[in-house]
């Protein structure tokens, strides 16, 4: 056959034309479902989010990306650990976050959920666990004095944003690759832990010891989520910097040295903490329920740090690790130092959810005449509460036929959402944004009156 470069060109732009028209094929598994399953065309992998009862409706995340479901009540097969009255009180039961699959069937872009399987409780013998109150006591001697070897089965990013004191990272993904961080006695006490009861990286990780020929491994079953509601953590100075001041993940950093030492140097944003003073402080600290990622400093990560940390865990904040060598190591790492006077009061402010808009923003938009606002209000309430008042000049589609209407969604300018608390706002946000939409959605609470007036929680 005659190769002719002329038709190069020409049939390039034909392949990225049809390429263009194919549906972009989105992965049906969160990242860490397919380390241990497979997944089946019908079927979703992911975390349980927001459940929306009136509009039967749920959200799941499957790592960065949100799927909207619709459910029949009266249809819907929801298996959960512990038996429900019926589907209703057993999607209420589901935790934000928890592990889902979802069987579904879709028409006309819509998926509706048939089947959803909450993830149960691993099970293991009684001779493979150890519990919090054992693990707790070998953390306090040490791997010398206790004579164990610990290892956190998560993958490195999990790792990094905290993890048991003591922890060698011995992801199970990558466990056949770094066997030989396990100890050469395999009559030794090696502890396996990872994000919780119903993950089975742990579990896998024994599996894989014990076909090794280790005789005495274990398992911490309830794993990370049970130590932070107990102990502090730790995380290193590099873990630090990828995990959160690379990602801008909104952090407290907290510094227990003497004022005059920490002047001289400290981790951008750092707030002062005297361990003497630690009820004061939180005196003024943001709320426990807003769950603020917090790193104590000292010199070495030593008593000063610790004493801090434990006493924010006392008070009932999660998620609060001691910075692994303190500020000499963070100094030795070369990573970034301000000097000058550190911050008195701690703040934080959660990062917002993918397309949130803020209610200074949504005020400032929604005040102006609808000729002056450059954007679009679409209010997905039902009737019943759409007919108490709306904002002026609002566009009004209840939430569950906002596909069937789309037509009636202006594409030319931007969309704002809103219902009466921000959830069912957000589902259309995401039915929105999937058909090319510029769009935000309010996440907070809105009342709204005859006149249009309105005002924000």
């Amino acid at each position: 056959m005659a190769f002719h470069p002329h038709l190069i060109l020409p049939l390039a732009a034909a392949c990225a034309l049809a390429n263009a028209d194919m549906p972009v094929q989105r992965p049906a598994s969160a990242k860490i479902c397919t380390t241990c399953h497979t997944t089946a065309a019908d079927n979703l992998r992911g975390h349980f989010d927001n459940l929306i009862l009136k509009n039967n409706s749920f959200q799941m995340k499957i790592d960065e990306r949100t799927e909207v479901l619709r459910f029949d009540k009266a249809t819907l097969k929801v298996v959960t650990p512990e038996p429900a009255a019926n589907a209703e009180a057993a999607l209420k039961s589901i935790a934000k976050g928890h592990e889902v699959r979802v069987q579904f069937t879709e028409k006309d872009g819509v998926k509706t959920a048939v089947a959803v399987f909450a993830k149960p409780p691993v099970k293991l013998a009684a001779s493979e666990t150890i519990s919090l109150d054992e693990l707790q006591k070998l953390v306090a001697m040490g791997p010398e004095k206790g004579k164990y070897f610990l290892f956190d089965s998560r993958p490195a990013p999990r790792f990094m944003e905290g993890a048991i004191p003591t922890a060698v990272n011995l992801p199970f993904p990558a466990f056949d690759k770094h066997v030989d961080k396990l100890p050469a006695d395999k009559g030794a006490l090696v502890i396996f832990y990872c994000s919780g009861k119903t993950c089975n990286m742990s579990p896998g990780s024994l599996a894989k010891a014990k076909k090794l020929g280790y005789t005495n491994a274990k398992v911490f079953v309830d794993g990370m989520p049970a130590w932070t509601k107990k102990a502090y953590g730790v995380l290193s100075p590099a873990s630090l910097k990828a995990a959160f001041l690379d990602t801008q993940t909104p952090l407290v950093v907290l510094d227990a040295r003497p004022a005059a030492e920490a002047s001289k140097g400290f981790i951008n944003g750092a707030v002062a903490a005297d361990p003497a003073k630690t009820a004061d402080l939180l005196k003024t600290f943001p709320s426990a329920k807003l769950k603020p990622p917090i790193v104590v400093v000292d010199e070495t990560g030593g008593d000063a740090a610790k004493a801090v940390a434990s006493d924010l865990v006392k008070a009932g904040y999660v998620g609060v690790n001691v910075l692994s060598g303190g500020f000499k190591a963070w100094q030795a790492a070369a990573m970034p130092v301000e000097s000058g006077a550190l911050a008195a009061k701690a703040t934080f402010v959660p990062k917002p959810r993918p397309g949130a808009i803020t209610p200074a923003e949504f005020s400032k938009i929604a005040e102006l005449a609808p000729a002056q606002r450059g954007a679009v209000i679409l209010d997905v309430r039902n009737p019943d509460e759409t007919k108490n008042g709306i904002i002026k000049g609002a566009l009004t589609i209840p939430e569950p036929q906002l596909l069937a209407r789309l037509a009636e969604v202006p594409k030319g300018q931007k969309v704002i959402c809103h219902c009466s608390t921000g959830i069912r706002a957000e589902l259309a946000y995401h039915l929105l944004k999937e058909k090319g939409y510029d769009v935000q959605f309010l996440p907070t609470e809105i009342t709204i009156i005859d006149s249009g007036e309105f005002t924000l929680d």
